[in-house]
């Protein structure tokens, strides 16, 4: 099958799962940095962005911190994407190709708070938005409201464009991060005072894991 059929067919399967939004990104450039074996990950040029969106009403009752209601959520949302790509990478296998499933939230390097693959990374390039003032993938429809997951593959597949936006003068993350840590560019963002009031959050006992979401809340695209 040529490259086209190929995306066509991938893409439908990935609607009948109920993924919100799917992207193909070329990966060739940023594999060195992913936390991999780079002689393993060389096997790899493309690289499938899968995202969900998230429950509005769940994401509305979050108010300085993270409630019980959204650390089951956002627990629930990672073992529907994790599936997802693991089914999605089987039928791809089936097909006489690659691929290789990224979890969705899986920290490798706490030091540095990387994972395998930055997912949101993949998403920008696979054209589902840009890297936004909350060091986040802010997607035109959806902002940041939405969780990602990206599987590695050989298969050949036609490449989505970049999108060339911006978080423009909407700052309402910057105004409602109990951390402080958004700035107004977004290569200042703190990473440092973000993680700590995430563990500060732990410690209180108000949620099991390094999760917040109010920037998420904030969140809803460019206005």
């Amino acid at each position: 099958m040529s490259a086209a059929k190929n995306t066509e067919s991938i893409k439908a399967l990935a609607s009948e799962m109920e993924f919100s939004f799917f992207g193909v990104a070329d990966i060739r450039d940023v594999r060195k940095e992913f936390h991999l074996d780079l002689d393993f990950v060389s096997r790899f040029d493309r690289a499938i962005s899968l995202g969900k969106r998230l429950l509005d009403p769940v994401i509305e009752g979050i108010k300085d911190r993270p409630t019980l209601l959204y650390f089951h959520h956002y627990r629930q949302l990672n073992f529907f994407l994790d599936r997802g790509a693991f089914l999605l990478s089987s039928r791809i296998q089936d097909r006489g190709f690659q691929a290789l499933p990224i979890p969705a939230s899986q920290i490798i390097d706490w030091d540095k708070q990387r994972s395998q693959v930055s997912h949101k990374i993949v998403g920008r390039l696979a054209g589902l938005g840009w890297i936004g003032r909350n060091n986040l993938l802010v997607n035109p429809d959806l902002g940041s409201r939405h969780r990602l997951v990206t599987i590695l593959t050989d298969m050949p597949l036609e490449l989505d464009e970049v999108v060339d936006g911006d978080c423009g003068k909407c700052v309402a993350c910057l105004k409602t991060c109990p951390a402080q840590a958004i700035k107004q560019n977004k290569e200042d963002f703190d990473h440092w005072a973000c993680f700590d009031k995430l563990k500060e959050f732990r410690r209180q006992g108000v949620v099991g894991q390094h999760i917040c979401g109010v920037c998420v809340k904030a969140c809803k695209g460019p206005k």
